[in-house]
């Protein structure tokens, strides 16, 4: 059943998930203690008697061998860390730690796994990514003592590190026929892989190996280089000036990742790269041209509100000013933002700027000087103003905003303004961001629309553009999940129009879930990922973004779970 007002799924009826929860921990002595009942429970010796068992320091917690909890550990960093964090403390998704996860049992475990909410949790087993067995694994697996994944240092780095093209033996010019402005990077997440398509053609241009999951792509201030980090802290360094743009060089610079930016200040274009990583919560600057490491950046430290110690503060989105040679990290679990001063590494100055916990991902307002950075944990939009470095005021917001990079237009009402979705509620929050002009509606919500509901990801709108689009990718109700609201920017009274584009795909299998809007550099058309299955078929389905009208699919064997696209003129000069 799903409430409409909440667009929550309930799964199980209240009393009776309490029953089923107390029958998993109703053992009594007389039931499981006596000699009769324990011959019979063993049936003549467990097929697993001679199996090593991972064991674990917590007797309550539910055995398992030592080959279910490795592979439990690999899906557990695959798919559930970048929520619940690698020591399972929480950030974007709840803490899963076994004080939590052994009063909760077995039965509520299994049934929030395999359905999931719609305040962000994936329903990993109705979905197919897991089946039946593995979603009892997993529920095993978060009752177990967190393990600690070893440290990884300079040395670890430079070992990864490899230039496969030096720079001198590169292009000096552009070396192919390609409408580079407007190429899109396309993440195959669960292929290990990005596509880079043609804009104007539609048509793939190449398929390169990456990391695991690529979760961003990001260009060089030039506009030549292209970086790629994968989940699993792969970068690859992509010359788009070669005859087929291919990778240059690449590093891993950790456990985790999820964040990867280029230097932007003038006299210092394409020079640097840094990356951010999960595990181990650091950050390393490279030379942007080579990927060579530079210098390390730690990041455990003090939390803003209760100033206790955070072993685990990993590093979320990072954008690069426009103003000064610095990078702005988010430190997630502190609800810290480092401003990175880059001028010189051997004295390498840092600004810890308190924002609220905790940061994950944002962007620029329309000026590009400052940062509008989502604390989700907080329900709060940090804008940090990266020309003097500090805290510029937390706005109120709905719950757990996830905007992306947000998007950026002019109200017709209130004058400028900069928009973010929320993963926990159907609002969009407008937040004024024109100080000047329109002083009084400066960093506060304006405008709050409704959307379709819980689990939006991503919205985006152009310069060029009329339109706001909101996914609403991780709703459970899959004619929410396979659907895109449209907002008329001139008039958003009107509230939205329902696009259908999981079913424009023309796929009729599968998830369907639309993610991400991304536009063309001319701003007229919008693209969508519909993300199947890794053995399903997905696509991307190309809108007209004037008429709202289909355009075009792009249908190919080799979109292997495509999610983010990134077009190069749009990030290359922040336009979203």
């Amino acid at each position: 059943m799903i409430s409409r007002k909440t667009g929550v799924r309930t799964l199980v009826s209240l009393p009776v998930l309490a029953l089923l929860t107390q029958l998993a921990f109703a053992e009594t002595p007389a039931e499981h203690g006596s000699g009769t009942m324990r011959d019979y429970q063993a049936g003549g010796g467990s097929p697993l008697a001679a199996v090593p068992m991972h064991q674990d320091i917590n007797p309550k917690a539910p055995k398992m061998t030592e080959a279910e909890f490795e592979k439990a550990k690999r899906i557990y960093f695959e798919r559930c860390a970048g929520c619940h964090g690698v020591l399972r403390k929480g950030a974007t998704g709840k803490p899963l730690t076994p004080d939590i996860t052994l009063d909760k049992g077995m039965d509520y475990l299994k049934v929030f796994i395999k359905y999931g909410s719609a305040g962000g949790m994936p329903n990993w087993g109705t979905s197919g990514v897991l089946n039946d067995a593995e979603v009892d694994l997993m529920a095993r697996y978060v009752q177990q003592t967190p393990p600690a994944p070893p440290e990884y240092g300079l040395k670890d780095m430079e070992a990864s590190w490899k230039v496969i093209v030096p720079v001198d033996k590169r292009p000096t010019k552009k070396m192919n026929n390609l409408n580079l402005e407007n190429l899109f990077s396309v993440t195959l997440r669960d292929a290990g892989e990005i596509a880079l398509i043609d804009g104007d053609t539609k048509k793939i241009v190449s398929i390169l190996n990456t990391g695991y999951a690529v979760h961003i792509s990001r260009m060089s201030a030039s506009g030549r280089y292209l970086f790629v980090i994968g989940r699993d802290a792969k970068i690859n360094l992509i010359d788009l000036w070669m005859e087929k743009p291919d990778t240059v060089a690449e590093i891993k610079v950790g456990m985790e990742a999820r964040s990867v930016e280029s230097s932007k200040a003038k006299g210092y274009e394409d020079k640097y790269a840094i990356a951010g990583t999960y595990w181990p919560p650091q950050a390393v600057i490279m030379d942007g041209d080579t990927l060579k490491p530079r210098k390390i950046v730690p990041t455990r430290g003090m939390t803003v509100d209760s100033q206790e110690y955070h072993p685990e503060p990993r590093v979320a989105a990072i954008v690069a000013s426009h103003y000064n040679p610095e990078f702005f990290l988010n430190v997630k679990e502190t609800g810290m933002v480092y401003s990175v001063d880059y001028r010189d590494l051997k004295n390498l100055r840092i600004k810890m700027i308190e924002a609220a916990p905790f940061l994950h991902d944002g962007g620029f307002e329309s000026s590009h000087r400052y940062f509008m950075d989502a604390a989700n944990a907080s329900n709060k939009i940090a804008v940090i103003d990266t020309k003097e470095g500090k805290l510029e005021k937390l706005v109120e917001v709905g719950k757990t905003p996830h905007p992306g990079r947000g998007a950026n237009f002019v109200d017709p009402q209130f004058g400028p303004v900069w928009a973010t979705g929320h993963l926990g509620d159907e609002t969009i929050s407008l937040i004024g961001t024109d100080p000047k002009k329109h002083p009084d509606n400066a960093w506060k919500v304006v405008r709050t629309l409704k959307g379709l509901g819980g689990g939006s990801l991503f919205l985006k709108t152009h310069p060029k553009s009329k339109n706001l689009w909101v996914d609403t990718t991780l709703n459970p109700e899959a004619n929410i999940s396979q659907s895109v609201a449209v907002y008329d920017v001139n008039n958003l009274d009107k509230g939205y129009e329902l696009i259908p584009i999981g079913e424009w795909s023309g796929i009729k299998e599968g998830p369907k879930r639309v993610v991400q809007p991304e536009y063309n550099k001319a701003g007229d058309e919008v693209w969508f990922s519909v993300w199947n299955g890794k053995d399903q078929e997905s696509a991307i389905v190309v809108v007209d973004d004037k008429t709202r009208k289909l355009k075009a699919v792009i249908r190919d064997k080799r979109l292997v779970t495509p999610t983010g696209k990134f077009n190069v003129f749009n990030t290359q000069h922040d336009v979203y």
